[in-house]
């Protein structure tokens, strides 16, 4: 059994690179290296020998051994840490952006893919399948109103068979027909329909079936303050109670 995929998916991880800068690195594709990482496919000998100069690394410690995060970081793996600490750790969220958004349609089921994806750290329960994503359009936005460009909403995972449970009219980030699509959701017992806030955006009507991927959106985050016509009130009747204040003690 060779470790070549499973060793270069962990050096990557500890160098950070993406599958896309690894690939470019030694002049590769990225389905390559993703096929390499996934073990469909074995490496040239000629990469193998590229990849272990490259760090440093044996040959044969490259492809018959599970390299530690320990070895690759050049410390011995008897190394302790003295003493302990509690390390808090929030839940990370994979995000599709406008960048990374044309792969996703191509790779959403590609569990190395998501793993590269840009992450959200928040302090959310971390039991829960969580999807983010940063709004490019004006499809939500009704005057400048509601969701803008560079607002990010982050959507709970559902199940196809539960999709008939969700409430209509809920906001929801759905993969079908090879596009992304944030909209308002409706349904009846065959039909789904997508609405967008912008009523010159049509209507997008798909069988439950096509369906790749829908989450149900749990949380907003506004690039700007949303309007508040509440606190506009508020702060002109403030105004108001100072001036009648400034009258009163004219006629003193």
């Amino acid at each position: 059994m060779s470790y070549f995929g499973k060793n270069i998916r962990k050096i990557r991880n500890v160098k950070k690179l993406s599958q896309q800068a690894f690939a470019e690195l030694f002049e590769l594709k990225r389905g390559t290296l993703g096929a390499y990482e996934e073990e469909r496919s074995e490496p040239r000998i000629e990469t193998i020998i590229k990849i272990a100069n490259h760090f440093s690394i044996t040959i044969d410690d490259l492809l018959t051994k599970e390299l530690t995060v320990n070895k690759l970081l050049k410390f011995k793996d008897d190394l302790a840490l003295q003493g302990s600490f509690s390390k808090e750790e929030f839940t990370k969220i994979p995000c599709i952006t406008p960048k990374t958004e044309a792969d996703y349609i191509q790779y959403y089921d590609k569990p190395h893919f998501i793993e590269d994806l840009p992450k959200l750290h928040l302090p959310i329960n971390p039991d829960k399948k969580y999807r983010g994503y940063l709004i490019s359009n004006l499809e939500m936005t009704d005057n400048d109103k509601a969701f803008c460009p560079k607002d990010v909403v982050i959507g709970e995972h559902i199940l196809a068979e539960d999709f008939t449970k969700i409430e209509n009219g809920s906001l929801v980030i759905v993969l079908v027909h090879g596009k992304i699509f944030f909209r308002k959701f409706y349904h009846s017992s065959t039909t789904v329909t997508l609405r967008a806030t912008n009523t010159n955006i049509d209507d997008l009507e798909v069988s439950p079936t096509e369906i790749k991927e829908m989450w149900s959106v749990c949380y907003t985050f506004f690039k700007r303050l949303p309007e508040n016509n509440n606190v506009e009130i508020e702060q002109k009747l403030n105004f108001l109670e100072q001036e009648f204040m400034k009258l009163r003690q004219n006629f003193k």
